[in-house]
């Protein structure tokens, strides 16, 4: 798959927007690894890991001429830029994440068309399911949302859509290719206050050893987490596929407790004796989510191939040397 992937990638010029963030930062490493020639699109945030092999632009893509510039002789365009959050400000002001993500994605799809780009990818969210006891595939969209996730569960949908009007519902289509992910982590996600999710979040209290150590929730919650490199190592490999014609789930296929991530940083971090606080008058999101990934190991044959404990030992190591002179708050 490794040659392939390089065979596909190599001498293509691929755009990266939100290049600055969790998953354009480890996707433009991995393509410049597969010798893609790389133009990452940065908005108000400096790159946070700089590249001499990637292409940096500065724009503001809720203006359709920036889109229109940035797409200009580009083969591919993965399309992660995104107006996102962590639960507070879901909870408190879920409109946030509606009409910047909506314009930026009609217009970077408009853009991409009227530019001739042979694929758009976008990263679509495991938000757009309803709350269910069971894993839930590709077809168990209902437009039922989790009550918290109503607004950046329809905006993802919509923009699904929009990427099926493009490849399935014009004469000259452009290809398309929409991924689900589970709750990704791993190095370069957001670490700072206001936006971090709940394990970027606790990573970095334990790094910090703060004691007590506080957990939003009862710490009851199922989450289907995935490390960063085995979802990029998925993207790539769907995008290539010529078997993928429809949103593709992209997870680990285990649930895991939110105190189970707990038990697994108390034994990386060797901090045994930290006070943990479960502190439930903070919001939360989906107490029970369990996603399928069977047509992701039948159509890729592709699998995740780090475990839980190995992937926060990795993050939580890197977390503590990218950060010893810095804090997430001041980047």
């Amino acid at each position: 798959m490794q040659s392939k992937l390089k065979s596909f990638f190599s001498g293509k010029k691929v755009l990266v927007t939100g290049v600055s963030g969790f998953v354009g930062t480890n996707l433009s490493k991995r393509l410049v690894d597969l010798g893609a020639s790389v133009i990452g699109v940065i908005h108000n945030r400096a790159p946070q890991l700089s590249l001499d092999e990637v292409d940096y632009k500065t724009a503001d893509l809720t203006i359709y001429e920036n889109c229109l510039n940035v797409c200009q002789n580009v083969d591919y365009v993965f399309m992660c830029a995104a107006n996102s959050s962590g639960a507070a400000v879901m909870e408190s002001a879920p409109l946030t994440h509606l009409t910047p993500n909506v314009v930026m994605n009609s217009y970077m799809l408009a853009a991409a068309y009227e530019q001739r780009v042979e694929k758009f990818a976008f990263i679509s969210s495991n938000t757009v399911y309803p709350v269910t006891d069971f894993p839930v595939s590709e077809d168990d969209v209902t437009h039922v949302f989790f009550e918290k996730y109503q607004i950046v569960g329809w905006m993802k949908l919509f923009s699904e859509e929009m990427c099926k009007m493009y490849s399935q519902h014009i004469k000259n289509p452009m290809s398309t290719l929409v991924v689900r992910p589970g709750n990704l982590y791993g190095p370069f996600d957001k670490y700072n206050t206001s936006e971090s999710k709940v394990i970027a979040a606790l990573i970095r209290r334990f790094a910090e050893k703060q004691s007590p150590l506080s957990v939003w929730g009862d710490g009851e919650d199922i989450k289907d987490f995935l490390y960063i490199d085995d979802f990029i190592e998925g993207l790539l490999q769907a995008f290539v596929a010529k078997n993928i014609h429809s949103p593709i789930n992209l997870a680990s296929g285990i649930p895991v407790k939110i105190k189970d991530v707990i038990e697994n940083l108390i034994s990386i971090s060797k901090d045994k004796n930290l006070e943990i606080y479960f502190d439930k008058s903070k919001p939360t999101m989906i107490p029970k989510r369990l996603i399928s990934i069977e047509c992701a190991k039948n159509k890729l044959q592709w699998r995740p191939s780090v475990g839980l404990n190995d992937g926060l030992k990795i993050t939580y190591e890197w977390y503590r040397e990218f950060y010893k002179n810095s804090s997430p708050d001041n980047i």
